[in-house]
């Protein structure tokens, strides 16, 4: 248990947190709450079951991690487990629907979807996440102090 929370110090770490944490907090909240014009946990939970086939269980996982393992990453609140959701999350989308077109973004408008380099960046992120913690200013390192 010791190992979930135990981190560094570490200034590099806390800004691969927040900026993992920034970017995936509006994409969550439009998973989970409906706000930044996404629909909520009904419709995407609908979505992911009768439209991506995806069961159940893993709809209401992959929804709460990105919503709730966004505030994780932010507040630095079992970052490891965060990491892991939203990387298991990036993981699936590339395999899912991503992967199918290509590496780069569909920046010119060229592409029949979007590729998933932005994927792989979140990859990379959680992984160094997961080995690390949570670093400076970590509700992790607070909790593995005591």
């Amino acid at each position: 248990m010791k190992k979930l929370f135990q981190t560094q110090d570490d200034f590099a770490t806390l800004i691969l947190r927040l900026c993992l944490g920034v970017v995936f907090f509006p994409h969550g909240m439009q998973k989970l709450l409906g706000w930044f014009g996404g629909g909520g946990f009904s419709s995407t939970y609908g979505f992911f079951t009768g439209n991506m086939g995806i069961p159940a269980i893993f709809a209401v996982l992959a929804i709460l991690a990105e919503g709730l393992g966004s505030l994780g990453l932010l507040s630095g609140l079992l970052t490891r487990i965060a990491a892991f959701g939203i990387t298991v999350n990036m993981i699936m989308a590339v395999y899912m629907v991503h992967f199918k077109n290509g590496f780069f973004m569909n920046w010119y408008g060229k592409q029949a979807g979007e590729g998933y380099e932005y994927h792989l960046l979140a990859i990379g992120i959680g992984i160094a996440l997961m080995i690390r913690g949570g670093g400076k200013w970590s509700l992790d390192r607070v909790i593995a102090k005591k």
